[in-house]
């Protein structure tokens, strides 16, 4: 039987190379943009396999169009815009690509960090418009960073990454999370409850998945827990943040700004947010370097060709669909 697979997206090298050298046929969107849900379903329908990117949403129609697939092997860390349980029922596998951003991803929160605290897009403005009118005792006045207090909501493997470059500026480091982070102690970091975290921290940086329990995990009710002076950080997932409730604290003042990469309705922002001067917006760059992409492209193809040769991926995020499969896909080894 030929084995058909659908790359839904552009993707970096080796990605494509590796994917053509394990599939008879490979088809790829080569416009750098989402398809459609109906767009998904024609071009999923008789694959083998498909390797998709976070952008795309995978739900239980795409899945049923896709009868027959093995994998959707999803180029990125998370996978929530995949529906995993409906693709365990369907038998299809879903892998991710852990690990693979964690440094590029603290870089980018620690731009962030400095630049919202240090004014660096208001500065910037002031020099392309021509209104800077010399130096001022006053004058675009921020935070400061060293010494100050950062707290961690969500304590793996990038937010640990952000506490060892937090040394260099000799920040107490505080974080939240279920479990104690031996690493993050290590570090001497200490773990603490997210309202003791929220009240005494001068940065919160976010790191946490998107569930169910941490969807608007930041809300009305946590902004007001925070200081007046402290800076809102999120480079983890949009909805982790309520961003009606976010434009209402950095509006009023309850807190003194926010640096975000990633939004709750991507690619839009909620209305109100890019009037507030007290932000730094970037449009989810955490893992956007030469290298990591291309990393990324290539443990997503990885997997998808090892699924493709009948063996078990090593990023399976739904390991109890190797129970399910039945046929071809029996000599899958766990």
């Amino acid at each position: 039987m030929s084995v058909r697979v659908f790359i839904t997206q552009p993707i970096p090298d080796p990605g494509r190379g590796l994917v053509a050298g394990c599939a008879d046929e490979v088809d790829q969107n080569l416009e750098d943009q989402v398809l459609s849900t109906d767009e998904l379903r024609a071009k999923v329908a008789g694959c083998t396999g498909v390797l998709c990117l976070l952008t795309d949403r995978i739900d239980a129609a795409v899945l049923d169009a896709a009868k027959g697939c093995r994998i959707f092997a999803n180029m990125a860390v998370g996978y929530n815009n995949v529906d995993v349980a409906a693709a365990t029922e369907r038998g299809i596998m879903v892998t991710n690509t852990p690990g693979v951003l964690t440094e590029a991803t603290a870089d980018l929160t620690w731009t962030l960090i400095l630049g919202i605290a240090r004014r660096v897009v208001e500065g910037d403005h002031e020099m392309r418009t021509g209104r800077f009118p010399g130096w001022g005792p006053l004058y675009l006045l921020g935070g400061d960073v060293t010494g100050r207090t950062l707290g961690l909501v969500g304590p793996g493997r990038i937010a640990t990454a952000v506490a060892e470059r937090a040394r260099g500026f000799r920040m107490a480091v505080l974080y939240a999370g279920r479990r104690p982070s031996p690493e993050i102690d290590a570090l001497g970091g200490r773990m603490v409850p997210l309202d003791e975290l929220l009240a005494t921290s001068d940065f919160v940086s976010l790191h946490t998945p998107l569930t169910p329990e941490t969807r608007h995990l930041i809300d009305a009710r946590a902004l007001s827990r925070m200081k007046p002076t402290a800076y809102l950080v999120n480079t983890a997932r949009g909805p982790v943040v309520d961003e009606a409730a976010l434009v209402d604290a950095l509006r009023s003042g309850r807190i003194a700004g926010a640096g975000l990469d990633v939004y709750e309705d991507e690619p839009k922002m909620a209305p109100g947010l890019a009037d507030c001067p007290n932000t730094l917006l970037l449009p989810h760059l955490g893992s956007a370097t030469f290298a990591t992409r291309a990393a990324m492209a290539r443990i997503a193809a990885e997997n998808l060709c090892v699924a493709l040769r009948g063996d078990r991926p090593p990023n399976l995020v739904n390991p109890e669909v190797l129970s399910r499969l039945s046929g071809e896909a029996a000599g899958i080894t766990s």
